[in-house]
């Protein structure tokens, strides 16, 4: 019986240490792992960020008118230019009854003292004739029919001012044809016959009948987030993309970065503005949607590697690379960095352009064969 067991152990020891040897014999003959290596390259590197925004105007003015009333007639509509003076609509007056009575009463009472005038002067005229007064006595009371006689005629003017908005001699001064106050190109016209307008005052802003621009002079309106506010400065170039117009980029130049940020979804949002450089073989319509990306540096022709190929120190926190010395075998080379987009960096010195830099995705000899 204790024959048997020593058997069975002895047999058990031996077939874990055969066990043990095929294991062993079995990790050493695995393939082992491979690195795929990249060299350097020549590479044009840009830095810049992106805002949002759209392309609007320079200059855009809007046409007020300086009486109410309903529109009787427009002449114009988007996109027709205009030179300043130009007439843009008519409008028809619609009388205030309380002012067309005050004018009416206005011309009442200059009537009753015109005609009171008129009765002094033929009175002074008669006295004068038989030498009873003085000549002075006599041009005094001409003046005072004279001015009462001006006064009449104001008064029927301001009458019928009140009531169509002119009057007889006043021509293109009336208040009643609204006209271009500058040259350019007819953005909108939100009105149409038959509209009621409200007068520009001291109180009211006024409808807007028209809106005119020199859309050759256009610029770019977006907003940056505040974590890319202060990487940029005034001056710095810009390239516009507009996303109605494929293939075309439009240059400009930033020139104002709001001093002050406003909160638009939870985050703190600043406004800029660039003057486009416009191209005269290209119209660009006011209001479209547009990118702007703000050239941060940009270097040409430069060494360059991918980013994802760059190791830091764990303690210096320096950058550095693993250069093939052999077959796969590797050496640390420390460098050191330039600019960056995001994909690849500046290398400004530590290797050069034939080095092989280690990639440090494990590729399997099955993996590495089918890529290649």
């Amino acid at each position: 019986m204790k024959k048997t067991v020593t058997i069975v152990i002895l047999l058990a020891l031996v077939l874990a240490f055969g066990g043990a040897m095929y294991y062993l014999y079995q990790k050493n003959t695995e393939d082992p792992v491979r690195y795929e290596t990249e060299v350097p390259s020549k590479q044009n590197i840009v830095k810049k960020t992106v805002a949002t925004g759209s392309i609007l105007p320079l200059e855009e003015v809007l046409i007020k008118p300086n009486v109410s009333g309903v529109i009787e007639e427009v002449f114009v509509e988007g996109g027709d230019y205009v030179k300043s003076g130009d007439l843009i609509c008519r409008i028809k007056i619609v009388p205030n009854l309380n002012a067309l009575n005050d004018a009416r009463n206005g011309i009442d009472e200059a009537k009753i003292a015109l005609n009171d005038q008129k009765r002094n002067i033929d009175r002074q005229k008669s006295l004068f004739a038989k030498g009873v007064i003085s000549q002075v006595d006599l041009e005094r009371a001409e003046l005072s029919y004279d001015q009462a006689k001006q006064a009449y005629g104001a008064a029927n003017k301001r009458y019928d001012i009140v009531k169509t908005g002119t009057a007889k001699g006043f021509g293109n001064a009336a208040n009643t044809q609204i006209r271009a106050t500058v040259s350019g190109m007819v953005l909108e016209v939100p009105v149409e016959v038959g509209n009621q307008v409200i007068e520009s005052n001291n109180f009211n802003e006024g409808t807007t009948i028209a809106t005119i621009a020199d859309v050759e002079k256009m610029i770019f309106e977006g907003k940056v987030d505040e974590s890319e506010v202060g990487k940029i400065t005034e001056n710095l170039p810009l390239e516009i993309t507009v996303g109605a117009i494929e293939n075309q980029k439009f240059d400009a130049v930033l020139d104002y970065i709001a001093p002050k940020g406003n909160e638009e979804n939870g985050a703190i949002q600043f406004e800029i503005k660039g003057t486009l450089t416009k191209s005269d073989t290209t119209f660009i319509r006011a209001g479209l949607s547009a990118n702007a990306s703000i050239i941060l540096a940009k270097v040409d022709s430069v060494l360059a590697l991918k980013e994802a190929l760059i190791q830091f120190d764990s303690v210096t926190k320096k950058p550095f690379v693993e250069i093939e010395s052999g077959d796969q075998k590797f050496e640390r080379k420390d460098i050191e960095l330039g600019i960056s987009d995001g994909i690849y960096v500046e290398i400004k010195s530590g290797i050069s352009q034939g080095d092989k830099v280690k990639v440090w995705n494990e590729i399997k000899p099955q993996e590495f064969s089918d890529n290649n």
